[in-house]
């Protein structure tokens, strides 16, 4: 007979999104169990995804200012060398630390972890299966049950990656050799910044797009630079343009592509496959426990207090619709812990940023400036370069502008988009303005210190708020 146990809170997934869940509802006094079927504690952002690809790109663009900057700065340092294995063992030593770090917080709270894969069993039981067979079985009962196994790459049709010539994100944060040719397919927020790291360690990067522009997601301004600027270190792209057909053999790949009806190919040493992410539901049981999903994306449909069609059974993260993002995760996953305990709370999904970690820096949160025209919304737009701030002097980054987007007749901050030197610090003032219901004045009015670059802001806060007063209330 399985051995049973019963908690207030069984929480499936221990990635930003469920570690973050079960430490909340612990703390507020539930009895919490956290199970996580992977060696590792802290899921894909912070074993193969958001922190393993920061480390490698903060590394990577030290070497690539030592090549290209440092004598600019007087900074003779000589033959400027890679040890790549060097490198990955301080990407693997920075991720160790903060699965330790998770592991730390959830006992600490008394969060009960059991390792094993987890299976929605009827009702409000949860059957984990562990050892080394999988045989050996646990059924779990909770008061409530909440799904955080996040998300998974998807393929090209047709397309199998076999992990050696043709890969994705995971094994392109681990490969042992800089590639001469990395071949990239997916020209997001993803494919942009591992082609960032292998291109600035020295390979030849070749991305492929099948959109007309690249972070299909962002400011198309935005977007049209970041593209100028990737193109400059020496990154190329094809854009409208779709992979058809890979073919490989033991030391190269061969890339058929469609582009205009003109047809091509492309050979190099590896394919990267980074053309999105998809719910990782397999092996859950959502239909036997009838936990209804969207059609056509496999994504979980839940309500307002991310309660699934089951009761009692709740979804958050990349499980459900909205941008996969792990401070998305994060804030449902304690959203969630308070409803449960009674305590309100609310995510204003107007307000979360995204961030793509290339050379120049890209944030943004809120509309952009086409959303706000097909919503017919009579706009202003505040544009600053970094290039007019002393601090990006100082530094030599000056590439990028900071954006504001606000309503024309009441100055209310829209959107705000920053593409330029520490964009991911400081697109927070603009996150916390919006969240405030704040205008483009209240940014211009505020004192920033001088020299920094969170100036590009305010300088662009103040043309916005001039193109408010002058076409004046009423004035569309």
């Amino acid at each position: 007979m399985p051995q049973k146990e019963t908690y207030d809170l069984i929480v499936i997934g221990s990635g930003p999104g469920g570690y973050v869940a079960a430490a909340r509802a612990s703390q507020l006094g539930m009895k919490v169990a956290c199970i996580e079927k992977a060696s590792n504690l802290g899921g894909t952002c912070l074993n193969v995804g958001c922190i393993p690809s920061k480390v490698l790109l903060d590394s990577s663009e030290y070497f690539y200012q030592a090549k290209t900057e440092f004598a600019e700065h007087g900074i003779k340092t000589g033959r400027i060398s890679l040890d790549l294995a060097t490198m990955m063992a301080r990407k693997e030593k920075v991720v160790n630390d903060l699965v330790k770090n998770v592991q730390s917080l959830l006992e600490r709270s008394k969060v009960t972890i059991i390792r094993g894969a987890a299976r929605l069993a009827g009702g409000r039981e949860v059957s984990v299966s562990g050892g080394d067979d999988g045989a050996t079985e646990t059924v779990l009962t909770g008061e409530a049950i909440l799904l955080a196994t996040g998300s998974t790459p998807t393929s090209l049709p047709g397309i199998t990656p076999d992990g050696d010539r043709i890969i994705q994100s995971s094994q392109a944060l681990s490969l042992k050799t800089v590639p001469k040719h990395l071949i990239v397919a997916g020209g997001g927020y993803i494919g942009l910044e591992l082609s960032s790291v292998w291109a600035r360690l020295g390979a030849k990067v070749t991305v492929i797009e099948m959109l007309s522009q690249i972070a299909g997601t962002m400011d198309n301004q935005v977007a049209r630079n970041l593209l100028r600027y990737l193109s400059k270190q020496g990154i190329s792209f094809q854009l409208n343009t779709r992979v058809t057909n890979v073919k490989t053999t033991k030391s190269n790949v061969k890339v058929d592509i469609l582009s205009k009806e003109k047809e091509d190919s492309i050979e190099g040493d590896l394919l990267l496959i980074a053309v999105g992410r998809k719910p990782n539901t397999e092996g859950l049981g959502l239909e036997a426990a009838g936990v209804d999903t969207v059609p056509n994306t496999g994504q979980i449909a839940v309500n307002a207090s991310f309660e699934t069609s089951a009761k009692g059974i709740y979804a958050i993260g990349d499980l459900i619709p909205g941008p996969p993002l792990a401070h998305k995760a994060s804030a449902e996953g304690k959203a969630v812990a308070e409803l449960l305990t009674g305590l309100p709370a609310e995510i204003n999904y107007n307000t979360i940023p995204s961030v793509i970690y290339t050379a120049p820096e890209v944030a943004s949160v809120g509309l952009t400036q086409d959303e706000a025209k097909q919503k017919d919304m009579p706009i202003c737009v505040g544009t600053y370069p970094f290039a007019g701030t002393g601090r990006a002097r100082c530094l030599n980054q000056i590439d990028g502008f900071a954006k504001l987007i606000t309503h024309a007749k009441t100055d209310q901050l829209l959107g705000a988009h920053i593409i330029g030197p520490r964009a991911s610090e400081i697109i927070a003032e603009c996150v916390l303005a919006m969240e405030f219901a704040g205008a483009a004045e209240d940014i211009a009015r505020t004192i920033h210190g001088h020299p920094t670059f969170s100036e590009a802001v305010q300088e662009a806060a103040v043309l916005a708020t001039e193109c408010t007063v002058a076409r004046g209330p009423g004035k569309d």
